[in-house]
Protein backbone atom coordinates (compact mmCIF):
# COMPACT_ATOMS: atom_id res chain seq x y z
CA UNK A 1 0.00 0.00 0.00
CA UNK A 2 1.37 3.30 -1.14
CA UNK A 3 2.07 5.96 1.42
CA UNK A 4 0.27 9.31 1.87
CA UNK A 5 1.84 11.62 -0.43
CA UNK A 6 1.74 14.09 2.89
CA UNK A 7 4.26 11.52 4.96
CA UNK A 8 5.69 10.08 2.13
CA UNK A 9 7.01 13.79 1.16
CA UNK A 10 8.28 14.34 5.23
CA UNK A 11 9.83 11.32 4.96
CA UNK A 12 12.03 12.55 2.25
CA UNK A 13 12.52 16.01 3.69
CA UNK A 14 13.87 14.57 7.17
CA UNK A 15 16.15 12.11 5.11
CA UNK A 16 17.30 15.05 2.91
CA UNK A 17 19.23 16.22 5.68
CA UNK A 18 20.88 13.42 6.84
CA UNK A 19 24.38 11.66 5.95
CA UNK A 20 24.45 8.38 5.73
CA UNK A 21 27.57 6.48 7.17
CA UNK A 22 29.10 4.72 4.45
CA UNK A 23 31.82 1.68 4.28
CA UNK A 24 31.98 -0.89 6.34
CA UNK A 25 30.07 -3.84 8.21
CA UNK A 26 26.80 -2.15 8.79
CA UNK A 27 26.15 -0.74 5.60
CA UNK A 28 24.09 -3.57 4.52
CA UNK A 29 22.36 -3.05 8.08
CA UNK A 30 22.04 1.06 6.94
CA UNK A 31 21.00 0.28 3.74
CA UNK A 32 17.73 -2.45 4.92
CA UNK A 33 16.57 0.09 7.19
CA UNK A 34 16.51 3.21 5.31
CA UNK A 35 14.23 1.44 3.02
CA UNK A 36 12.50 0.33 5.76
CA UNK A 37 11.92 3.99 6.71
CA UNK A 38 10.82 4.75 2.89
CA UNK A 39 8.45 1.50 3.33
CA UNK A 40 6.48 2.91 6.67
CA UNK A 41 6.91 6.45 6.65
CA UNK A 42 7.94 8.57 9.28
CA UNK A 43 5.10 8.53 12.11
CA UNK A 44 1.96 10.79 12.14
CA UNK A 45 -0.73 11.52 14.47
CA UNK A 46 -3.20 9.21 12.79
CA UNK A 47 -0.87 6.48 13.51
CA UNK A 48 -2.46 4.12 16.14
CA UNK A 49 0.60 3.94 18.29
CA UNK A 50 1.27 7.70 17.89
CA UNK A 51 -2.38 8.58 18.41
CA UNK A 52 -1.75 10.21 21.80
CA UNK A 53 1.69 11.69 21.25
CA UNK A 54 2.08 14.34 18.56
CA UNK A 55 5.37 13.11 16.37
CA UNK A 56 5.62 16.63 14.58
CA UNK A 57 8.79 18.14 16.49
CA UNK A 58 11.14 14.49 16.18
CA UNK A 59 10.45 14.54 12.54
CA UNK A 60 10.67 17.54 11.10
CA UNK A 61 14.14 18.36 9.22
CA UNK A 62 15.58 20.79 11.35
CA UNK A 63 15.67 20.26 15.25
CA UNK A 64 13.68 23.31 17.20
CA UNK A 65 15.65 24.60 19.93
CA UNK A 66 16.49 23.68 23.19
CA UNK A 67 18.80 26.35 25.55
CA UNK A 68 20.86 24.33 27.35
CA UNK A 69 20.63 22.77 31.01
CA UNK A 70 21.60 25.24 34.48
CA UNK A 71 25.47 24.17 34.42
CA UNK A 72 24.65 24.46 38.57
CA UNK A 73 22.84 20.88 38.31
CA UNK A 74 25.17 17.75 39.25
CA UNK A 75 24.84 15.10 36.66
CA UNK A 76 23.31 11.35 38.18
CA UNK A 77 25.45 9.00 39.68
CA UNK A 78 28.42 11.11 40.25
CA UNK A 79 29.45 10.06 43.53
CA UNK A 80 29.42 6.02 41.90
CA UNK A 81 32.90 4.53 41.21
CA UNK A 82 32.20 3.84 37.45
CA UNK A 83 33.79 3.53 33.60
CA UNK A 84 32.90 7.05 32.18
CA UNK A 85 31.85 7.73 28.94
CA UNK A 86 30.78 10.78 27.29
CA UNK A 87 28.83 12.27 24.27
CA UNK A 88 28.55 16.07 23.40
CA UNK A 89 25.82 17.31 20.86
CA UNK A 90 26.23 13.22 19.87
CA UNK A 91 29.80 13.04 19.63
CA UNK A 92 32.58 11.12 21.68
CA UNK A 93 34.01 13.36 23.83
CA UNK A 94 37.38 11.54 24.69
CA UNK A 95 38.89 13.64 26.71
CA UNK A 96 35.98 13.75 28.83
CA UNK A 97 35.79 10.17 28.89
CA UNK A 98 37.20 7.73 30.90
CA UNK A 99 39.91 4.88 29.27
CA UNK A 100 37.19 2.22 27.79
CA UNK A 101 39.75 -0.44 28.77
CA UNK A 102 37.47 -2.79 31.94
CA UNK A 103 38.13 -6.58 32.69
CA UNK A 104 35.27 -8.27 31.32
CA UNK A 105 33.84 -6.10 28.55
CA UNK A 106 35.56 -5.01 25.56
CA UNK A 107 33.79 -1.53 24.73
CA UNK A 108 34.52 0.28 21.27
CA UNK A 109 33.11 3.32 18.89
CA UNK A 110 30.76 2.34 16.28
CA UNK A 111 32.15 4.99 14.34
CA UNK A 112 35.44 3.36 14.42
CA UNK A 113 34.84 -0.24 14.83
CA UNK A 114 35.74 -1.09 10.92
CA UNK A 115 36.35 -4.84 10.62
CA UNK A 116 34.03 -6.95 8.36
CA UNK A 117 34.07 -9.76 10.65
CA UNK A 118 33.41 -7.62 13.91
CA UNK A 119 30.43 -9.73 16.28
CA UNK A 120 28.69 -6.49 16.24
CA UNK A 121 27.64 -7.44 12.35
CA UNK A 122 25.41 -9.61 13.24
CA UNK A 123 23.49 -7.87 15.75
CA UNK A 124 23.15 -4.64 14.69
CA UNK A 125 19.62 -3.49 13.37
CA UNK A 126 18.82 -7.10 13.37
CA UNK A 127 16.85 -7.26 17.01
CA UNK A 128 15.31 -3.56 15.69
CA UNK A 129 13.61 -5.15 12.62
CA UNK A 130 12.30 -7.93 14.61
CA UNK A 131 10.86 -5.15 16.88
CA UNK A 132 9.20 -4.22 13.60
CA UNK A 133 7.48 -7.34 13.12
CA UNK A 134 4.03 -6.39 15.17
CA UNK A 135 4.34 -2.58 14.89
CA UNK A 136 6.13 0.20 12.80
CA UNK A 137 8.78 1.72 14.61
CA UNK A 138 9.69 4.05 12.26
CA UNK A 139 12.21 6.53 14.41
CA UNK A 140 13.92 2.81 15.36
CA UNK A 141 14.64 2.18 11.43
CA UNK A 142 15.52 5.84 11.01
CA UNK A 143 18.17 5.47 13.73
CA UNK A 144 19.72 2.51 12.32
CA UNK A 145 20.03 3.74 8.76
CA UNK A 146 21.94 7.13 10.01
CA UNK A 147 23.59 7.16 13.49
CA UNK A 148 26.70 8.72 13.14
CA UNK A 149 28.00 7.27 16.56
CA UNK A 150 27.45 4.84 19.66
CA UNK A 151 28.94 1.82 21.19
CA UNK A 152 29.56 -1.83 21.00
CA UNK A 153 29.96 -2.35 24.07
CA UNK A 154 30.61 -6.66 24.52
CA UNK A 155 30.12 -8.83 28.06
CA UNK A 156 32.32 -11.42 28.39
CA UNK A 157 32.82 -11.32 31.78
CA UNK A 158 31.35 -9.46 34.92
CA UNK A 159 32.92 -5.68 35.03
CA UNK A 160 33.81 -4.91 39.10
CA UNK A 161 32.10 -1.55 38.27
CA UNK A 162 29.17 -0.14 35.93
CA UNK A 163 29.90 1.68 31.99
CA UNK A 164 28.34 5.19 32.28
CA UNK A 165 27.36 6.82 29.16
CA UNK A 166 26.81 10.62 29.97
CA UNK A 167 25.19 12.66 27.55
CA UNK A 168 25.49 16.77 27.60
CA UNK A 169 24.69 19.41 25.21
CA UNK A 170 26.31 22.36 24.47
CA UNK A 171 24.71 23.90 21.60
CA UNK A 172 21.03 25.06 21.41
CA UNK A 173 20.09 23.10 17.98
CA UNK A 174 21.90 20.29 18.52
CA UNK A 175 20.07 17.12 16.42
CA UNK A 176 21.91 13.34 17.79
CA UNK A 177 21.15 10.00 16.58
CA UNK A 178 23.17 7.39 18.52
CA UNK A 179 23.24 3.29 18.35
CA UNK A 180 24.47 1.35 20.74
CA UNK A 181 24.99 -2.58 20.43
CA UNK A 182 25.28 -4.85 23.90
CA UNK A 183 25.81 -8.20 23.93
CA UNK A 184 26.08 -10.28 27.16
CA UNK A 185 27.64 -13.75 26.83
CA UNK A 186 26.26 -16.91 28.92
CA UNK A 187 26.98 -16.26 32.31
CA UNK A 188 28.26 -12.65 32.14
CA UNK A 189 26.81 -9.86 34.20
CA UNK A 190 27.05 -6.13 33.88
CA UNK A 191 25.53 -2.83 34.36
CA UNK A 192 24.92 0.08 31.93
CA UNK A 193 23.92 3.55 33.44
CA UNK A 194 22.74 6.54 31.32
CA UNK A 195 22.14 10.18 31.86
CA UNK A 196 22.21 13.36 30.75
CA UNK A 197 19.65 15.70 27.59
CA UNK A 198 22.12 14.53 25.03
CA UNK A 199 20.82 17.10 22.54
CA UNK A 200 17.98 19.65 21.68
CA UNK A 201 16.54 16.59 19.82
CA UNK A 202 17.56 13.08 20.65
CA UNK A 203 17.54 9.92 18.71
CA UNK A 204 18.85 7.01 20.14
CA UNK A 205 18.31 3.08 19.72
CA UNK A 206 20.05 0.29 21.95
CA UNK A 207 20.16 -3.69 20.92
CA UNK A 208 20.70 -5.57 23.95
CA UNK A 209 21.63 -9.39 23.18
CA UNK A 210 21.24 -11.46 26.65
CA UNK A 211 22.55 -14.91 26.23
CA UNK A 212 21.91 -18.34 28.77
CA UNK A 213 22.52 -17.75 32.11
CA UNK A 214 23.20 -13.81 31.82
CA UNK A 215 22.43 -10.75 33.52
CA UNK A 216 21.90 -7.16 32.13
CA UNK A 217 20.79 -3.97 34.58
CA UNK A 218 20.23 -0.78 33.20
CA UNK A 219 19.53 2.19 34.90
CA UNK A 220 19.16 6.00 32.93
CA UNK A 221 18.03 9.29 34.04
CA UNK A 222 16.56 11.70 31.45
CA UNK A 223 16.16 15.14 33.02
CA UNK A 224 17.75 18.54 33.47
CA UNK A 225 16.71 20.17 30.02
CA UNK A 226 12.72 21.41 30.14
CA UNK A 227 13.19 21.75 26.26
CA UNK A 228 14.71 18.47 25.12
CA UNK A 229 12.70 16.25 22.73
CA UNK A 230 13.56 12.72 22.68
CA UNK A 231 12.87 9.21 21.16
CA UNK A 232 14.45 6.21 22.82
CA UNK A 233 14.66 2.57 21.55
CA UNK A 234 15.58 -0.27 23.63
CA UNK A 235 15.14 -3.65 21.58
CA UNK A 236 16.25 -6.79 23.55
CA UNK A 237 16.43 -10.44 23.42
CA UNK A 238 16.89 -12.92 26.20
CA UNK A 239 17.99 -16.53 26.40
CA UNK A 240 17.32 -19.32 28.61
CA UNK A 241 17.67 -18.36 32.37
CA UNK A 242 18.76 -14.64 32.01
CA UNK A 243 17.55 -11.40 33.50
CA UNK A 244 16.82 -7.99 31.84
CA UNK A 245 16.31 -4.85 34.27
CA UNK A 246 15.68 -1.58 32.97
CA UNK A 247 14.55 1.28 34.83
CA UNK A 248 14.20 4.87 33.37
CA UNK A 249 13.44 8.17 35.53
CA UNK A 250 12.57 11.07 33.43
CA UNK A 251 11.97 14.65 34.98
CA UNK A 252 11.40 17.40 32.27
CA UNK A 253 11.61 17.53 29.02
CA UNK A 254 8.91 18.92 26.22
CA UNK A 255 8.77 15.45 24.83
CA UNK A 256 9.97 11.90 25.62
CA UNK A 257 8.72 8.98 23.87
CA UNK A 258 10.91 5.66 25.44
CA UNK A 259 10.02 2.67 23.57
CA UNK A 260 10.89 -1.00 25.24
CA UNK A 261 10.62 -3.87 22.95
CA UNK A 262 11.24 -7.25 24.69
CA UNK A 263 11.39 -10.86 23.39
CA UNK A 264 11.76 -13.87 25.89
CA UNK A 265 12.68 -16.43 23.54
CA UNK A 266 14.43 -18.99 25.89
CA UNK A 267 12.88 -20.94 29.15
CA UNK A 268 13.03 -19.31 32.46
CA UNK A 269 14.22 -15.81 31.22
CA UNK A 270 12.88 -12.89 33.36
CA UNK A 271 12.57 -8.63 32.12
CA UNK A 272 11.80 -6.65 34.80
CA UNK A 273 11.13 -2.51 33.09
CA UNK A 274 10.18 0.06 35.27
CA UNK A 275 9.78 3.61 34.78
CA UNK A 276 9.36 6.62 37.41
CA UNK A 277 8.63 10.07 35.63
CA UNK A 278 7.89 13.71 37.01
CA UNK A 279 6.23 16.42 34.76
CA UNK A 280 5.86 20.03 35.42
CA UNK A 281 3.91 22.34 32.72
CA UNK A 282 4.69 22.14 28.93
CA UNK A 283 5.42 17.66 29.47
CA UNK A 284 4.93 15.27 27.60
CA UNK A 285 6.31 11.80 28.76
CA UNK A 286 5.45 8.63 26.71
CA UNK A 287 6.24 5.13 27.38
CA UNK A 288 5.38 2.45 24.88
CA UNK A 289 6.52 -0.92 25.62
CA UNK A 290 5.98 -4.21 24.22
CA UNK A 291 6.88 -7.90 25.44
CA UNK A 292 7.09 -11.12 23.96
CA UNK A 293 6.31 -14.47 25.45
CA UNK A 294 7.86 -16.94 23.24
CA UNK A 295 9.51 -19.79 25.54
CA UNK A 296 8.63 -22.04 28.66
CA UNK A 297 8.50 -20.16 31.98
CA UNK A 298 9.44 -16.89 31.80
CA UNK A 299 8.21 -13.47 33.95
CA UNK A 300 7.79 -10.02 32.64
CA UNK A 301 7.10 -7.04 35.15
CA UNK A 302 5.99 -3.95 33.79
CA UNK A 303 5.68 -1.46 36.48
CA UNK A 304 5.16 2.48 35.49
CA UNK A 305 4.55 5.46 37.77
CA UNK A 306 4.06 9.35 36.48
CA UNK A 307 3.60 12.30 38.44
CA UNK A 308 2.22 15.33 36.40
CA UNK A 309 0.89 19.04 37.67
CA UNK A 310 0.37 22.22 35.55
CA UNK A 311 -1.00 20.87 32.32
CA UNK A 312 1.18 17.99 32.49
CA UNK A 313 0.67 14.63 30.02
CA UNK A 314 1.71 11.23 30.39
CA UNK A 315 1.18 8.50 28.34
CA UNK A 316 1.45 4.72 28.90
CA UNK A 317 0.88 2.16 26.22
CA UNK A 318 1.76 -1.28 27.40
CA UNK A 319 1.96 -4.93 25.52
CA UNK A 320 2.17 -8.53 26.77
CA UNK A 321 2.05 -10.85 24.33
CA UNK A 322 2.33 -14.69 24.87
CA UNK A 323 2.99 -16.70 22.09
CA UNK A 324 1.34 -20.50 21.83
CA UNK A 325 3.35 -23.14 23.41
CA UNK A 326 4.98 -20.11 26.36
CA UNK A 327 3.31 -21.95 28.91
CA UNK A 328 3.57 -20.78 32.72
CA UNK A 329 4.29 -17.40 32.31
CA UNK A 330 4.22 -15.00 34.66
CA UNK A 331 2.91 -11.54 32.77
CA UNK A 332 2.44 -8.30 34.81
CA UNK A 333 1.75 -4.68 34.26
CA UNK A 334 0.39 -1.72 35.87
CA UNK A 335 0.72 1.66 35.02
CA UNK A 336 -0.47 4.73 37.19
CA UNK A 337 -0.27 8.30 37.58
CA UNK A 338 -0.60 10.57 40.25
CA UNK A 339 -2.17 14.29 38.97
CA UNK A 340 -1.81 17.21 41.08
CA UNK A 341 -4.04 19.44 39.59
CA UNK A 342 -7.20 19.38 37.28
CA UNK A 343 -5.14 20.44 34.09
CA UNK A 344 -3.26 17.11 34.09
CA UNK A 345 -3.65 14.59 32.08
CA UNK A 346 -3.26 10.53 32.07
CA UNK A 347 -3.87 8.36 28.43
CA UNK A 348 -3.14 4.68 29.36
CA UNK A 349 -3.76 1.77 26.59
CA UNK A 350 -2.82 -1.36 28.50
CA UNK A 351 -3.30 -4.25 26.16
CA UNK A 352 -3.14 -8.38 26.87
CA UNK A 353 -2.78 -10.80 23.71
CA UNK A 354 -2.70 -14.81 25.15
CA UNK A 355 -2.37 -18.12 23.41
CA UNK A 356 -1.30 -20.23 25.94
CA UNK A 357 -3.50 -21.67 28.34
CA UNK A 358 -1.61 -22.36 31.54
CA UNK A 359 -0.59 -18.45 32.35
CA UNK A 360 -0.66 -15.93 34.79
CA UNK A 361 -1.09 -12.52 33.24
CA UNK A 362 -2.17 -9.16 34.51
CA UNK A 363 -2.52 -5.61 33.83
CA UNK A 364 -4.62 -2.55 35.72
CA UNK A 365 -4.12 1.28 34.85
CA UNK A 366 -5.41 3.94 37.47
CA UNK A 367 -5.18 7.41 37.83
CA UNK A 368 -6.09 9.74 40.79
CA UNK A 369 -5.37 12.82 43.06
CA UNK A 370 -2.93 12.72 46.33
CA UNK A 371 -5.22 10.87 49.13
CA UNK A 372 -6.65 13.93 50.87
CA UNK A 373 -6.57 11.80 54.37
CA UNK A 374 -3.21 10.89 54.07
CA UNK A 375 -2.20 14.24 53.56
CA UNK A 376 -4.88 15.76 56.54
CA UNK A 377 -2.70 13.10 58.46
CA UNK A 378 0.77 14.29 57.81
CA UNK A 379 -0.39 18.58 57.86
CA UNK A 380 -2.15 17.35 61.46
CA UNK A 381 1.49 16.19 62.83
CA UNK A 382 2.46 19.68 61.72
CA UNK A 383 4.27 18.53 58.66
CA UNK A 384 3.49 22.00 56.60
CA UNK A 385 1.44 20.89 53.04
CA UNK A 386 4.44 20.87 50.03
CA UNK A 387 6.18 19.20 51.84
CA UNK A 388 3.49 16.73 52.80
CA UNK A 389 2.65 16.75 49.24
CA UNK A 390 6.53 15.61 48.40
CA UNK A 391 6.25 12.79 51.04
CA UNK A 392 3.40 11.18 49.29
CA UNK A 393 4.24 11.53 46.38
CA UNK A 394 7.85 10.02 46.68
CA UNK A 395 5.59 6.85 48.29
CA UNK A 396 3.46 7.16 45.38
CA UNK A 397 6.89 6.10 42.97
CA UNK A 398 8.41 4.07 45.37
CA UNK A 399 6.63 0.41 43.99
CA UNK A 400 8.66 1.82 40.51
CA UNK A 401 11.94 3.01 42.05
CA UNK A 402 12.15 -0.29 44.17
CA UNK A 403 12.55 -2.61 40.60
CA UNK A 404 16.33 -1.12 40.68
CA UNK A 405 18.21 -4.03 42.06
CA UNK A 406 21.29 -2.04 43.42
CA UNK A 407 20.75 0.26 46.80
CA UNK A 408 23.32 2.55 45.47
CA UNK A 409 21.71 3.34 42.13
CA UNK A 410 18.20 3.28 44.05
CA UNK A 411 19.28 5.68 46.82
CA UNK A 412 20.49 7.96 43.69
CA UNK A 413 17.37 7.95 41.62
CA UNK A 414 15.17 8.74 44.81
CA UNK A 415 17.38 11.87 45.36
CA UNK A 416 16.96 13.01 41.99
CA UNK A 417 12.97 13.07 42.55
CA UNK A 418 13.39 14.81 45.83
CA UNK A 419 15.62 17.30 44.91
CA UNK A 420 12.93 17.77 41.74
CA UNK A 421 10.57 17.95 44.25
CA UNK A 422 11.90 20.39 45.76
CA UNK A 423 13.28 22.77 43.12
CA UNK A 424 8.82 22.34 42.10
CA UNK A 425 7.24 22.86 44.82
CA UNK A 426 4.37 24.97 45.12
Amino acid sequence: MALPQTKLDATEARIAVLDMPRGGWSTTARTAALARLREMGLPGRRDEYWRFTRPDTLVQPEPPAAALFDPRETAAFDAIDKLKIVFVDGVFDAEASDDLTLEGVTIERLAEASSDLHWAASLYGQLEIRGQAAVPRPLAALNTAFATDGLLIHVTGKPSKPISISYRHASETSDAILHHVVKVDAGAEATILENGPAAARFNKCMEVDVADGAKLHHVRTQGRDHERRAATHVFARLGAESVFKSFTLTANGALTRNEVVIELTGDDALVHVAGACVGDGDFLHDDTVFITHDAVNCESRQVFKKVLRNGATGVFQGKILVKAGAQKTDGYQISQSLLLDEDSQFLAKPELEIYADDVACSHGSTSGAIDEEALFYLRSRGVPEPQAVNLLTLAFLAEAVAEIEDERLAEEITTRIEEWLIRHRS
